[in-house]
């Protein structure tokens, strides 16, 4: 792409970047070229300086000493980057590469190839959200809030999420080694991870052994959770389990629909969530009818790791008192992002609303913040349905899974455990495909799948 092509490029972008804008703060704007006249000092409010832009392009052509760096789509990406960025929406809008465009549309279909866990990019830094369930990041020993220095000795310090994302997806069977820092102990050390492809079962339960209390697991929130979720309370019902564990820990979240759809599984009345739009304004998101365990006893797990939908889910059950969450204070992702698509394949995800727990709680950079606060040290392995199978009650109880101990113990004194009538779930899956909201995403900041 020549200089000119890429002029044209950076101006496509920062006009649609404006009118998106205007369209998201309810602005009508009247003007998107730049000023005509040659003072360049000066910016206009109401449209991007292309003069400006341009002149920084030659700038760069003409004196920067290393040629092999101006790549004109890096250039571009960071440019586009750069605009979102200066937003000031940290940690939500974002700009999102083509690889990871594909990346999130994987991850909604549940598979990819990858080591198996999500990142974000903070204050410079690349930061593991999450290792997804039996993935070659967990079974490395990566956890929330673990820091990756260097990808292949390479180090990565400053560099955007999508570059990253590039240097860590590959064919399955291949490796790559991680170079990270834990937080937590102070440590760096490296680690040589074999790729595989990632297949997102999303939903597991198991009962508990000694116990009629089921372990539920939620992975993500991508298509067809809800329904999922829906099948195997039911099959739980039948199967004599009378209370349940919900466990969103480090769950990073997914589709909005998904998420209204789950909460709705456990609450019989009311709001899921509010939204609330630039101008104040604030919706009404109600809960679905048709849920399948709405008098059912409930304890749900949540930690950092959990994000933008769980969270969603978690204040929703908080604020009905319908169950007690257990763990420590979730992320803290808190606004509606849309997704626009731009012409090579690359989209912004900007952020057009935020949304507040039912009874008007700020999520976004707050997080929910349990009943009972319980911590794991760093290096603690959760347990999952999975684990669980092969587990004696006396394993079960001499477990380090001090948050699920603790649900546990609560569910047990819950004087009212008792088994609810099954639901028909063809009712319930009917609401589910046709009460969709096609768009609306809760992806969390500068959000990569690897």
């Amino acid at each position: 792409m020549n200089r000119n092509r890429f002029k044209q490029v950076a101006r496509q972008g920062l006009v649609i970047l404006v009118l998106l804008l205007g369209i998201s703060t309810g602005i009508v704007l009247d003007r998107q070229a730049a000023p005509t006249h040659a003072d360049t000092s000066s910016t206009s409010s109401v449209g991007p300086n292309i003069q400006l832009i341009n002149e920084a392009w030659d700038k760069i052509q003409k004196n920067y000493v290393d040629p092999s760096a101006m790549q004109t789509e890096s250039l571009t990406y960071g440019a586009l980057s750069g605009m979102v960025n200066a937003l000031g929406d940290t940690g939500h809008s974002t700009f999102l590469t083509p690889q990871m465009v594909k990346s999130a549309q994987n991850y909604q279909r549940g598979q990819f190839e990858g080591i198996g866990a999500q990142i974000e990019s903070q204050n410079g830094q690349i930061v593991i959200v999450a290792p997804f369930d039996d993935s070659p990041a967990q079974r490395a020993g990566l956890h929330a809030g673990d820091v990756i220095l260097k990808v292949d000795g390479n180090k990565i310090s400053g560099l955007p999420a999508d570059q990253v994302v590039g240097k860590v997806l590959g064919p399955a069977g291949t490796s790559v080694t991680l170079t990270i820092f834990n937080p937590s102990t102070n440590k760096t050390f490296d680690v040589t991870i074999v790729r595989a492809r990632i297949v997102i079962n999303n939903v597991t339960w198991q009962k508990l052994p000694g116990t009629s209390i089921a372990h539920l697991r939620l992975a993500g929130f991508s298509q067809g959770v809800s329904r999922q979720l829906s099948r195997a309370l039911s099959d739980m019902q039948q199967q004599g389990i009378t209370s349940v564990i919900l466990d969103l820990r480090n769950n990073p979240g997914g589709l909005l629909n998904e998420a209204i759809n789950t909460a709705s599984q456990f609450l019989g009345t009311g709001d899921v969530l509010l939204e609330q739009n630039a101008q104040g304004r604030v919706a009404h998101i109600a809960v679905r009818p048709g849920g399948v365990a709405t008098q059912m006893p409930m304890v749900v797990l949540v930690n950092k790791g959990s994000a933008s939908a769980s969270e969603i889910v978690a204040g929703a059950i908080q604020d009905a008192q319908r169950g007690a969450l257990v763990g420590e204070t979730t992320f803290g992702t808190g606004t509606v992002l849309n997704q626009f698509a731009l012409s090579d394949g690359s989209a912004l995800m900007l952020a057009v609303e935020q949304w507040l727990t039912p009874n008007g709680r700020v999520i976004w950079h707050k997080g929910i913040t349990p009943d009972q606060v319980v911590t794991l040290s760093p290096d603690t392995n959760i347990l999952t349905p999975e684990s669980e199978r092969t587990l004696t009650a006396e394993q079960l109880q001499a477990s380090p899974d001090a948050q699920l101990l603790k649900a546990i113990n609560m569910l047990n004194r819950t004087a009212k455990n008792h088994l609810i009538a099954p639901t028909d779930v063809a009712t319930v899956n009917a609401i589910s495909d046709t009460q969709f909201i096609a768009l609306e995403l809760s992806w969390m900041e500068q959000f990569a799948f690897i």
